[in-house]
C-alpha cells in the first residue's frame, strides 16, 4: 500500500530513508514549536494555545503535501511572517489578533483560489531557469546564515553588523555553542562522505548529546536571562483544554476599530510574503533534489501549492500566523527524501509533539545549526548549472543568490532576481526571452517597493 501511495521505486528511495529523512526535516524545524508561541504571545495570544496550533497546523499542512502532492515538503507557520503579525499588525498597528488571525484565514481562501486556477503554477513556470538556479544556491546561502546564528558562530556587531563569537569571552555560553555545532558539522560532512546513512540526523542527535554532557561537565553554564536554557529535555504533558483560547476565534473579531483600507493591506501584505516564500522555496528544494522535469517544471505543484494554501486557512482557524512551506524540508531532501512519505513522518511528530512539546523544544538552535549549514552547502551547488557565458542571465541569478541571505528573505531576493532579469534584459535587446508575466511580475515588485 504504501508503495502504491507514494510510488518509492519509481523515486529511487525505500521506507528506511524516507523515515530517516522525515525525522531529520522534524528535528530542523523543532525549534517553531518554541519560537511560534514565543513571538505571537506578544500580541496578547495564549502561548500554549499557539503551541498547539503550530502542532496542529503543521501536520494538517505537512500531511496535506504528502497525500495531495506527494513531495517531502513540510509546512509550519512561517518566520518573519509570525514577527509581522504580532509586532506590525498587532502591536504596531494596533489590532487585535482575531484581526489578524481573520486576514491571514482570508489570505489562505485567496491562495486556495489562486491555486485552483493555476495562477500561481504560471508564476512558478514563468521564472527562467538560470534564475531558478540562483534562487536554490541562495537559499542555501540563507538558511546557512541561519546555520550560522543558530550556532552563535555569527553574532551581532555595531560597526560591522555581523561578527564572529567572542570564544573567551562568552566560552560558558555562546563560546561552547558554536564549538559544539562545528563538531557536529564536522560529523555531518565526514559521515556523508562515508555515505552513512542518516547522517545528518546522526549529526544533530551527537551534537544535542554532546550539549547534554558539557552542561553536567560545567562547561556549558544555564543562564535563562541570556537566552542559554538546560538542554535537558523535560517531561510533561501540554495542557489541552488551551487550544479554546485561539480555536475559531478568527470569526468572533470586533473590526469597529478596522480601517478597511488598512485590513486589505495587511492581508496583501501577508499573501505577498507567503506566495513568493512558497515558490522560492519549492524552486530551491525542488531544483536540489532533481524534481524538476525537462522544462523546468515542478509536476504536481498545483496540488503542492494548494496544499500550502489549505494549511494557512486551517492555521488560522486553530490559531496561529501564516503555515507555508518550510525550507528546512532542504535537510530531509539532503537526508534522501523524495516522497510524501517523509512528509508523513514529519507530520506526525508535529502530531506527537502536542502531547510531549516540552521534550521537543529542548532541542538547542546550536544542535540543528549543523544540519542548516550542510544542507546550505548541498543547496548552494545549483549556482554551478547557472550559464555564466551569459551575464544577461547569470548577473540576475548572482543578485537573487546574495539577496536572500543580506536582506534575511526569500521574496525580496526572488524580487530583485525578477526585477533585474527583464531591466537587464531589456535594455541589452534579448526582450524576446522576456515573457509577459515576467514583466508583469517585475511591476508589481517595484509597486510592493514604493507602496508597502
Amino acid at each position: 500500500m504504501i508503495e502504491k501511495l507514494f510510488k518509492l521505486s519509481e523515486n529511487k528511495t525505500n521506507v528506511r530513508t524516507e523515515v530517516v529523512a522525515g525525522i531529520t526535516t522534524f528535528m530542523t524545524m523543532a525549534y517553531i514549536l518554541a519560537v511560534n508561541p514565543s513571538l505571537l504571545s506578544a500580541s496578547g495570544m495564549d502561548a500554549t494555545a499557539v503551541l498547539i496550533a503550530t502542532c496542529l497546523a503543521s501536520f494538517v499542512g505537512t500531511m496535506a503535501m504528502a497525500l495531495l502532492a506527494n513531495y517531502p515538503f513540510a509546512l509550519a507557520p512561517g518566520m518573519g511572517l509570525n514577527a509581522y503579525f504580532a509586532y506590525t499588525v498587532c502591536v504596531g498597528m494596533g489590532y487585535d489578533w482575531r484581526v489578524a488571525l481573520m486576514a491571514v484565514f482570508i489570505e489562505g481562501l485567496i491562495f486556495i483560489v489562486l491555486s485552483l486556477t493555476s495562477v500561481r503554477e504560471a508564476i512558478f513556470n514563468a521564472i527562467p531557469s538560470n534564475l531558478k538556479k540562483g534562487v536554490s544556491a541562495g537559499i542555501g546561502l540563507f538558511i546557512a546564515f541561519i546555520g550560522l546564528q543558530n550556532a552563535h558562530l555569527v553574532v551581532n556587531n555595531d560597526s560591522t553588523l555581523v561578527s564572529y563569537v567572542d570564544f573567551a569571552g562568552n566560552f560558558h555560553t555562546e563560546g561552547i555553542c558554536a564549538i559544539l555545532a562545528l563538531i557536529g558539522l564536522l560529523l555531518i560532512a565526514v559521515l556523508y562522505v562515508k555515505q552513512v546513512k542518516g547522517a545528518i540526523l546522526i549529526g544533530i542527535v551527537a551534537t544535542w548529546i554532546l550539549g547534554m554532557i558539557c552542561e553536567a561537565a560545567g562547561l556549558y553554564v544555564v543562564t535563562p536571562d541570556a537566552g542559554f536554557y538546560s538542554l535537558y529535555p523535560t517531561f510533561g504533558l501540554t495542557d489541552f483544554s488551551a487550544i479554546g483560547k485561539t480555536f475559531g476565534q478568527c470569526f468572533s473579531a470586533d473590526y469597529s476599530n478596522v480601517s478597511v483600507a488598512n485590513f486589505i493591506v495587511v492581508i496583501f501584505a501577508f499573501l505577498f510574503v507567503d506566495m513568493f516564500d512558497t515558490i522560492g522555496t519549492l524552486i530551491g528544494v525542488a531544483t536540489k533534489a532533481d524534481m524538476l522535469d525537462k522544462e523546468e517544471k515542478l509536476p504536481r505543484i498545483k496540488m503542492a501549492l494548494l496544499a500550502d494554501a489549505i494549511a494557512t486557512s486551517a492555521g488560522a482557524v486553530f490559531g496561529t500566523s501564516t503555515t507555508t512551506t518550510f525550507v528546512e524540508s532542504s535537510a530531509g531532501v539532503g537526508a534522501g527524501a523524495r516522497t510524501g512519505l517523509a512528509s508523513v513522518v514529519t507530520g506526525f511528530l508535529f502530531l506527537i509533539a502536542i502531547f510531549f512539546a516540552p521534550i521537543f523544544t529542548a532541542i538547542p538552535g546550536f544542535a540543528t545549526a549543523p544540519a542548516l549549514l550542510f544542507v546550505g552547502f548541498l543547496m548552494v551547488s545549483a549556482i554551478l548549472k547557472v550559464d555564466f557565458e551569459d551575464i544577461a542571465e547569470a548577473f540576475p541569478a548572482y543578485l537573487c543568490m546574495t539577496a536572500m541571505p543580506l536582506l534575511y528573505s526569500i521574496s525580496e531576493g526572488i524580487a530583485i532576481g525578477v526585477i533585474s532579469y527583464v531591466v537587464v534584459n531589456l535594455c541589452c535587446g534579448k526582450a524576446k526571452k522576456i515573457t509577459p508575466l515576467m514583466y508583469v511580475l517585475a511591476v508589481v515588485f517595484v509597486c510592493k517597493y514604493i507602496f508597502l
